[in-house]
């Protein structure tokens, strides 16, 4: 593999200066919908803007990685997930928060939950940890936010919320949050469990899955403050 230049066979190169570029003008996109939106709207915006710059910043080291040496170590996808995750929680917690008050030890307990959830599997993949263990703690993890998100206070919020938009909103950041994340420890289990895989395909599935959990996921938001625009314009 050249060092310097993509080969137009390198599917998995591609990819990533793919998510490179996309990162970026979503990065701006949503800085830039701070300013379109109604105020309460702002915090939840700026934190989608931040899910795709952390993406950009992280894709701009992999891609360089990638060409000079035709692997992706999983220390560079855990250290910007260690990142990005805790910020997507965040920014559901703001989504909803933008709706009704929401109480101030659920964010913690979110942001340390989708830590911990990333740092086991970053442990049980490299080792430090038993690979099923690692695995489990993720799960739970996982499934203890989707908890929180359609039947604890912030489904709560939503369900009662006379802002459509809102609602509709939320309904496609669970369904992120449930169908999308689901390939995270799925790839997980292939690798440790059924003989891994193909690096390259690996890391086209992480990436095209990142489209959608990264990418998609903050321009959610931003759509939904956008569509809000009429009702919040009062404040």
């Amino acid at each position: 593999m050249d060092g310097k230049f993509l080969q137009a066979t390198d599917i998995a190169g591609g990819s990533f200066l793919l998510l490179l570029v996309a990162s970026i003008g979503a990065s701006v996109l949503l800085f830039l919908g701070t300013g379109w939106v109604d105020r309460r709207w702002k915090l939840p915006v700026a934190l989608a803007g931040l899910i795709a710059l952390i993406a950009a910043l992280h894709y701009y080291e992999a891609r360089a990685v990638w060409q000079g040496a035709g692997q992706m170590p999983v220390i560079y996808r855990y250290a910007a997930w260690l990142i990005g995750v805790p910020v997507q929680v965040a920014t559901v917690y703001f989504f909803a928060g933008a709706l009704a008050p929401v109480p101030s030890g659920l964010f913690w307990r979110l942001i340390v939950v989708a830590v911990g959830m990333v740092l086991a599997r970053y442990m049980g993949e490299t080792g430090a940890m038993n690979a099923t263990l690692g695995f489990l703690i993720g799960i739970v993890g996982w499934l203890y936010i989707l908890g929180e998100f359609f039947f604890g206070r912030l489904g709560d919020i939503t369900a009662k919320s006379e802002h459509e938009a809102a609602q509709t909103g939320m309904f496609w950041l669970r369904l992120i949050a449930t169908v999308g994340w689901a390939i995270y420890p799925l790839c997980y289990f292939v690798a440790a469990f059924a003989g891994g895989v193909d690096v390259a395909k690996l890391n086209i599935v992480y990436n095209l899955a990142d489209i959608v959990n990264e990418l998609t996921f903050a321009l959610v938001v931003l759509t939904a403050a956008l569509r809000d625009q009429p009702a919040g314009a009062k404040s």
